[in-house]
């Protein structure tokens, strides 16, 4: 699972870089998809360990920050409609996309750690 998360990483960090240079440099919280994937590539990077504690400890750690991304994202999109909806006003295309795939990124990624670790547990209880 350590190293699906280095592949997750590797996707947040790509749609941080495409928002952030999408909307022309101007808005840094572009980036947040960036270091949401930064995070989960050093805590993946370390769940790379033949040691059996710290492998769990390090992806108990990522499904936190995935969790977190999750709600975060989702949450800022669903307010970003609502405002929108309220307004009038335009939504921004780039931001709610960005916000919109980076949930569906981390909910499948969520989704992924949980199944692992539910199989994991089976596994040690045979």
């Amino acid at each position: 699972m350590a190293k699906v998360t280095l592949v997750f990483a590797a996707l947040l960090i790509a749609l941080g870089l495409a928002s952030y240079f999408g909307t022309g440099s101007l808005h840094p919280t572009a980036l947040i998809p960036t270091w949401f994937g930064v995070a989960l590539g050093v805590f993946g990077w370390l769940a790379i360990s033949p040691s059996e504690k710290r492998r769990k400890l390090f992806m108990h750690i990522n499904v936190t920050i995935g969790l977190l991304g999750f709600l975060g994202a989702g949450i800022r999109a669903i307010q970003e409609f609502v405002h929108s909806n309220a307004t009038g006003k335009a939504i921004d295309p780039i931001a709610v996309g960005a916000q919109v795939t980076m949930a569906g990124f981390m909910l499948i990624y969520v989704i992924l750690c949980v199944r692992s670790f539910i199989t994991a547990r089976r596994a040690g209880k045979v």
